[in-house]
């Protein structure tokens, strides 16, 4: 493959979902995409272990400013578990530490108990997580055999469907909240079923209102560079379809330099309703211009700008 880069970084704006694929940590899957857009300024949200797959939102340029409400959006996976088996890390990288006999549970049973983990509950975080100690990520400590407490979190399953049941193989898709640890999830439903389980594949399909459809496998962005970075940078999406959960307001031509410096300005809903919280901003041409604080009086002040140029990705 050529090197699409030039000897300087350009300003480069945009979302892109990228299908991660298995061996590459996140941070070296978004270290190769932005080498392919040569682009200067560069973030991801969500991270994936390693041996994780699918969908990892990279944000370049004015988007990494969107990083913060990717991390809140709710997520989707598919998980495949080997039951029997348990891992010190809870994947099948780790060193096995326990096994027991696997129940012979029909489907029907299997529904019944993943039922019970609906809802909102709490979760002890793994020790093998990016998570700090003093300092420390829990993953480092866990390497070197130190276990410390970790406290539990609330977290929030909104599906557990179980795709597959055949022998020790059990394959789940799972809609849950932020700061799910599948692995923990698995490992939890292995003991209610009466024995271990590690997850053996993990892959992520949804992020917030993001589909499988929108990925982007990496050989095909690798490919696409070949002619060039522009041809790479046509897939990236504009900032703010990351924030479509908020509704949007205009602001004439004017007041949108105002807002952007700093200013409270009227705004329009387009309706006679006037709107209370956070919105998206629009300028002249539909440009967007940031996250703002709208009121019922009808005015709304800046939260977050984002300096898109003339012409978005």
């Amino acid at each position: 493959m050529k090197n699409p880069g030039q000897s300087r970084r350009e300003a480069v704006d945009g979302l892109l979902l990228l299908n991660k694929p298995a061996g590459l940590s996140s941070n070296q899957a978004l270290q190769r995409v932005k080498w392919l857009l040569n682009a200067k300024k560069a973030g991801h949200t969500g991270s994936l272990d390693p041996a994780a797959t699918g969908m990892l939102p990279l944000c370049f340029g004015e988007a990494t400013k969107v990083c913060s409400y990717l991390l809140n959006a709710d997520k989707t996976y598919r998980v495949t578990a080997k039951l029997g088996i348990a891992t010190d890390s809870g994947d099948a990288d780790g060193t096995a530490t326990e096994s027991r006999p696997v129940p012979d549970l029909s489907a029907a049973e299997w529904r019944r108990l993943l039922a019970t983990f609906q809802g909102e509950s709490e979760q002890i975080p793994p020790m093998y997580s990016a998570l700090k100690h003093d300092g420390k990520r829990l993953y480092e400590l866990a390497r070197k055999g130190v276990t410390v407490d970790r406290k539990a979190r609330p977290i929030r399953i909104d599906a557990i469907d179980l795709l597959e049941i055949a022998g020790s193989r059990l394959v789940l898709r799972v809609a849950c909240s932020k700061g799910t640890y599948i692995r923990v999830l698995v490992e939890d439903l292995a003991r209610a079923a009466g024995t271990v389980a590690h997850t053996t594949r993990l892959h992520r399909e949804i992020v917030g209102d993001f589909e499988a459809a929108d990925m982007h496998d990496l050989e095909a962005l690798e490919a696409a560079a070949e002619a060039g970075p522009a041809a790479v940078r046509r897939h990236l999406l504009p900032p703010d379809v990351a924030l479509a959960g908020y509704p949007a307001v205009t602001v004439s031509a004017d007041d949108g330099a105002k807002f952007c410096g700093g200013m409270a300005v009227p705004a329009s809903t387009g309706d006679s309703a006037c709107l209370e919280g956070i919105a998206r901003v629009y300028g002249a041409g539909a440009r967007f211009l940031g996250l703002g604080e709208a009121t019922l009086s009808g005015q709304v002040a800046p939260k977050r700008v984002f300096l898109l140029g003339e012409k978005n990705p």
